[in-house]
């Protein structure tokens, strides 16, 4: 197997090609079979999702990207959603067990995540159409003896427990329970299953499911005779070492309502200098030329490609239209101090504010800062303004006479706003 993704020869398939030009391929178990396979075939890839949330965020876009490019080179994708290993708990790279979730929150949470990926991938019924799938559909009706008479003695503890994400738990003495262990188990049964439903021979991830997908690929071999492959994209960290997919005030969610259009362009554009190139080939689709030239831009038009990239992102994710009315409002924020309109909006109880609402807790409320503490520093620093005026007074309280045209607007630095919307 190909453990790492060195190659100098330039793939002939045309999906290899473009990860490999943009920077997705990590790790690869059998690239040069893979590769031969895509040439001669029209292909069939998943990529799995636990449904832990209402909404994917910035850190799954790799692997959405990945099944999209799959989708636009004349393959089908399979997105699927982990309805039964939700129940689970992945214990890749975490220090501690997951919440349980019951079902009606992980229905709910299906439902959210659909939304996402109707961006991204067309589903239907033709043969490069994408498909979404619930592993619940199978996993739920498996009867435990016979699972472990059929599955069981394809996987071995041992190689399990090489796994870096097992490893890593139990060499920091941190608890891994029986459930979170059949983890891996479960995802190779995924593997099995999918391939012998819609001939999906190919497993993507990220790079911290390389052990998984790995125990899959074997399985699949082992027990179906089917030669799967696996290929992992790079977890990916911003240029300051940061992991991908956090703000200042939280995840940089995928989905309207858990974050505004504004907010995730915003994320964009606020992009460090020395991550735009990469972030164009990773998140957009940009032609490599343009890109390049992008790249090259040095100083102040550094910025000239930050907005193309939050264009770009904010588009794919939320449409063209949401796209441009949130550089606009950059703009005119930025420009004119002015405008409200696509800022988003928290609202507040009217008798709060009629009884005095202080200023710390405003900030919290509107999520631009993550505790009364850090409030108060951004206060304390002369980066808070409420409406236009400065607010240097960390007693200051937030009453009726703040409200303009229906809004308080809270303002911390040049970059992050909010607009709070009084209730009755």
């Amino acid at each position: 197997m190909n453990i790492n993704f060195q190659t100098s020869v330039r793939p002939r398939s045309e999906f290899l090609q473009v990860l490999s030009e943009r920077g997705f391929i990590q790790q690869c178990s059998d690239i040069d079979a893979l590769d031969s396979w895509l040439t001669t075939n029209r292909g069939t890839a998943y990529n799995g999702f636990d449904l832990t949330a209402d909404s994917l965020h910035v850190g799954h876009l790799i692997p959405i990207m990945m099944l999209r490019w799959f989708q636009k080179t004349g393959n089908r994708p399979i997105a699927l959603m982990g309805g039964a290993t939700t129940r689970l708990g992945d214990p890749s790279f975490r220090d501690t067990s997951r919440p349980l979730l019951s079902e009606e929150q992980i229905a709910g949470n299906l439902a959210g995540i659909r939304r996402v990926f109707e961006r991204f991938l067309t589903f239907g019924d033709g043969p490069e159409d994408a498909l979404m799938v619930n592993n619940a559909d199978w996993l739920g009706s498996l009867k435990y003896l016979d699972f472990l008479r059929d599955v069981g003695p394809h996987f071995s503890v041992n190689r399990m427990l090489t796994s870096d994400s097992v490893r890593q738990r139990l060499e920091r003495e941190q608890s891994l329970s029986l459930l979170e262990f059949n983890y891996m188990v479960m995802q190779g049964y995924d593997f099995h299953v999918l391939a012998g439903m819609h001939g999906c021979l190919l497993q993507l991830g990220g790079s911290d499911q390389w052990g998984n997908i790995l125990s899959g690929v074997e399985f699949g071999r082992r027990a179906g005779g089917r030669a799967l492959f696996g290929l992992t994209a790079p977890l990916l960290t911003t240029a300051s070492g940061a992991k991908m997919g956090k703000s200042a005030a939280g995840a940089v969610w995928l989905n309207a309502d858990r974050l505004s259009p504004y907010e995730f362009w915003q994320f964009w554009r606020n992009s460090e200098d020395a991550d735009v190139g990469r972030f164009l080939r990773l998140f957009t689709e940009l032609p490599l030329d343009e890109i390049a030239r992008l790249e090259a831009l040095r100083g102040a038009e550094i910025n000239v490609a930050k907005k193309v990239l939050a264009d770009a992102v904010t588009g794919l994710c939320h449409g063209t239209d949401a796209a441009a009315e949130s550089s606009e409002t950059s703009r005119r924020l930025f420009e004119e101090g002015t405008t409200t309109t696509g800022l988003p909006t928290n609202s507040v109880n009217g008798d709060m504010l009629r009884h005095g609402l202080p200023l710390p807790d405003a900030l919290v409320m509107a999520g631009l800062a993550g505790s009364k503490s850090e409030a108060r520093r951004l206060i304390l620093g002369g980066g808070v303004r409420v409406n236009s005026r400065n607010a240097g007074n960390e007693a200051m309280q937030l009453g009726p006479a703040d409200v303009e045209d229906g809004f308080i607007r809270l303002s911390v630095g040049r970059k992050r706003h909010v607009l709070l919307q009084p209730e009755p």
